[in-house]
């Protein structure tokens, strides 16, 4: 049903620009409130519907720790393997001897990288608080780490190889390192299904759940659902970043797990309501409840969570998605699921509850704080 504080919420924010539109939506057991206000671009050509479709950026993570716990639910991937099986150039990783040294100044690995290292972060590839350390600069120059841009990245093989070329920047196990944990993932659930990742997604968790709308790239016949992406100009108004007939329009080389998807609210919707079911919809069983829980279970210490206070604040973190830990703001609830998504988009389960808050914009966020608008649906949803 449609809500009015919640619609009102939204429309602030719109007013106010530079967003041309949201669509949200918290859902209690059979109680649903959802609000759709605005334009599918700035320039006002179509109203916004319930079933527009974003682009999900990060939002991607929780799907593709999910798609990995199904190959480890199917016997086909072990969360404590060496990953060099599948990923032969990540079979003898170097680390940097000092993060803040030479890119070439390396020694071995401690022990070979594994699934749940990939799956926690905490694989030694990604992005620290500090994006000036020299063993970083590959990760964004070579591999377009940040904002996705899935026209510009290489097909996985060599994407892949590039990746092996650069060393880790920690030790396997030791640091939270943000994002390109993902994009490995990715690889891996494709190499160990024997099926490109697009497909596999697709057999495995949006046929089953009903999410026809979630992809990689949004078919010709529905361009005039796609919203266009914007980011901030600075001086209050936004820039084009993507119109819908841009990077999305066709399927990419390199679909990426940590930030390719495009959704809907009511699609990402079914993907929530599984894990709040542990692992099941409509009678069947796509998950064990087991990987649910490691799922939506903080894995990190509270040195590697202090270690990561940019992105996490505090948070603890599970297999593709954050988890509060402990109350620090209104709309925190202990075992809280779920993650935000640099094109303007968050999603969150919260166990305790059986809640599910989802909402999509189009203007990116310029940092890992939450913008405005995420805080005040946080707090609508939490009833703070």
């Amino acid at each position: 049903m449609a809500s009015t504080e919640l619609t009102e919420i939204l429309d602030r924010h719109v007013r106010t620009g530079p967003l041309p539109g949201a669509v949200a939506l918290v859902a209690h057991a059979d109680r649903q409130e959802v609000a759709v206000v605005g334009h599918t671009d700035a320039e006002g050509t179509r109203p916004l519907a319930r079933d527009a479709i974003f682009r999900i950026a990060s939002l991607t993570k929780p799907v593709i720790a999910a798609a990995t716990m199904t190959l480890v639910d199917d016997g086909l991937l072990g969360l404590d393997e060496p990953v060099g099986r599948l990923l032969p150039e990540l079979a003898e990783p170097v680390v940097v001897r000092d993060p803040a040294g030479p890119v070439d100044d390396v020694v071995p690995a401690s022990r070979p990288l594994t699934p749940t290292d990939l799956l926690t972060f905490r694989a030694g590839h990604g992005f620290p608080a500090d994006f000036t350390l020299p063993a970083v600069a590959p990760l964004l120059e070579l591999l377009r780490q940040g904002p996705p841009q899935p026209g510009k990245v290489p097909d996985p093989a060599t994407w892949m190889a590039a990746l092996a070329r650069i060393p880790l920047l920690h030790q396997p196990g030791d640091t939270w390192l943000y994002n390109t944990g993902a994009d490995i993932l990715g690889v891996l659930v494709a190499r160990a299904s024997g099926q490109p990742l697009p497909e596999f997604l697709a057999e495995r968790l949006f046929a089953p759940l009903g999410m026809p709308d979630t992809g990689f790239h949004v078919p010709r016949g529905k361009l005039h659902r796609f919203t266009s992406l914007y980011a901030p100009d600075g001086e209050g108004g936004a820039r084009l970043v993507d119109a819908p007939d841009g990077q999305w329009s066709s399927p990419p080389a390199f679909p990426s797990g940590a930030a390719g998807l495009v959704s809907t609210v009511d699609d990402y919707h079914a993907f929530a309501r599984m894990l709040l079911a542990d692992g099941t919809a409509g009678g069947r069983r796509l998950l064990s409840a087991a990987s649910v829980r490691r799922m939506t279970t903080n894995h990190l210490t509270r040195a590697q969570r202090d270690a990561a206070t940019l992105f996490l604040s505090g948070q603890g973190w599970g297999y593709g998605g954050s988890v509060d830990v402990e109350s620090f703001d209104p709309w925190n609830t202990p075992g809280r699921y779920g993650w935000v998504g640099g094109t303007g988009t968050t999603a969150h389960i919260s166990p305790l509850t059986g809640t599910v808050t989802i909402l999509l914009s189009q203007v990116q966020m310029t940092g890992p704080v939450p913008p405005p608008l995420m805080r005040d649906f946080w707090r609508h949803a939490a009833g703070a």
